[in-house]
């Protein structure tokens, strides 16, 4: 079995198909019980952010697997697959690895260097682990995928390589003062409770913004933002929280707006905002973190309004600052794509290595066995040293081999060992395959992995 990626991201696609193309969480799960159901893929996991949707396989045919999941990703995406076909890339086997740890670092993000991407892929994780959908291979590339991500911001300046979107997005709109400077006084809308929209009423209030509305559409999530917001020793900002349907009467007196929501259609209208900038003085800030987007693009187009969204944020996101902790952090990429490779083939060979000592431990007892009737003469004591001998002369024997066999196996190329030892040793297929189901199902746990 080989991983296999289908996707399609910021770099690949429009916003407007990304837009069309996002995935909720009932057709996530819809797709990665029906990529199981189709012949090519044994284990899949979706990671589906607000600027990628991956498909991530094992699958035993490369072009019929390419083929297949392409189809299914198109159907849950609700995408034709003759229009979205052009925008979708494949990586296969290492090239996929090395596609994930990129993500989980943050050089594929349209904000260099975001650590957001980190909890995305852990949830990711956790849903296919939840459907049973992982096995071994993706859960072991999604732990290391995050550990790779947790070292690459823990060894370098990463992070300062480029902000997480929220910070972005807010030093977008304050332009050439610091974001304290622009949000001091000010009243802030903050449209959803989830995380991205937390993080940015957070940093609205860390920045000195005078007061901030929530709205939601699960009153409970709203209500408990505002509490957090002005628990005691908190920035000590005034908040309460309105109903989603009267975001829009509350553009009048917000100075900025931030929207992050999974609707899956526009939040506020570009007549909505129209009718609320008419006659005020200043700008109305508005930032659109969702996919697809909350706030109607044409709002770019209206005087009065400043409208910072996912697309102007690749845009202004492409010539931020990379340059030596990039760098660090790609070798650190190579670095862990290396190891990662050298274990999966050690581990594709284990199974073989426990089979052949299995064979070797039941030809030792049945020899035994045979030498107990040959000579019934033998006491207790006599016969365990012999016994003890004999397994002594078998694992000084294999001991050698299956060492130097699995360090071969590790290296490029190295997938051949567990055949010739197979066939060496005119090993049952059937036993090596249980060896492996059995491994296998360690992995079952839902709960493996996760801290």
């Amino acid at each position: 079995m080989s991983l296999l990626v289908v996707g399609l991201s910021h770099r690949s696609a429009p916003v407007s198909v990304l837009e069309r193309a996002a995935l909720t969480a009932q057709a996530q799960a819809g797709l990665l019980t029906e990529a199981l159901t189709a012949e090519p893929a044994a284990e899949a996991a979706v990671l589906a952010t607000c600027n990628r949707i991956e498909l991530y396989t094992d699958v035993d045919k490369f072009h019929a697997g390419v083929a297949e999941m392409s189809t299914l990703l198109a159907l849950h995406c609700g995408v034709g697959l003759d229009e979205l076909t052009p925008y979708l890339y494949v990586h296969y086997e290492d090239r996929a690895v090395h596609h994930l740890f990129s993500v989980a670092c943050g050089l594929d993000s349209m904000v260099v260097g975001e650590g957001q991407i980190l909890g995305q892929i852990k949830d990711a994780l956790a849903r296919s682990q939840e459907l049973h959908t992982a096995g071994r291979l993706l859960n072991d590339l999604f732990q290391q995928a995050l550990r790779v991500g947790k070292r690459a911001h823990h060894e370098t300046g990463i992070d300062r390589a480029g902000q997480s979107l929220v910070t972005f997005g807010l030093e977008q709109l304050a332009g050439d003062v610091s974001v304290a400077d622009w949000a001091k006084g000010k009243c802030a809308l903050v449209i959803g409770a989830g995380s991205m929209s937390s993080l940015a009423a957070a940093t609205l209030a860390r920045a000195g913004v005078s007061e901030i509305v929530v709205a939601n559409r699960t009153p409970e999530r709203a209500h408990r933002l505002v509490e957090i917001l002005t628990e005691p020793g908190g920035p000590g900002v005034l908040a309460h929280t309105v109903p989603i349907a009267e975001a829009a009467d509350e553009l009048a007196k917000a100075d900025v707006v931030v929207s992050c929501t999974g609707a899956t259609g526009l939040v506020l209208t570009g007549r909505e905002i129209a009718d609320a900038v008419a006659g005020r003085n200043g700008h109305l800030d508005l930032l659109d973190l969702a996919m697809p987007r909350d706030i109607d693009a044409a709002v770019h187009r209206l005087d009065g309004a400043r409208l910072v969204d996912i697309e102007s944020l690749a845009a202004a996101s492409a010539d931020a600052p990379m340059a030596a902790d990039v760098e660090r952090v790609r070798a650190i990429v190579t670095g862990e794509v290396d190891a990662f490779g050298a274990a999966q083939r050690a581990a594709h060979i284990t199974p073989t290595v426990v089979a052949l000592r299995t064979m070797a431990a039941d030809l030792v007892n049945s020899e035994i066995t045979r030498l107990r009737g040959r000579l019934p003469g033998l006491d207790d004591k006599e016969r365990a040293e012999i016994t003890q001998t004999v397994r002594r002369v078998v694992d000084k024997l294999l001991h050698a081999p299956t060492v130097r066999v699995k360090q071969l196996a590790s290296e490029p190329g190295g997938a051949g060992y567990a055949d010739a030892l197979r066939t060496l040793f005119d090993l049952d297929p059937q036993t090596v395959a249980a060896v492996s189901r059995a491994d296998a199902s360690s992995t079952d746990d839902p709960n493996r992995g996760r801290s």
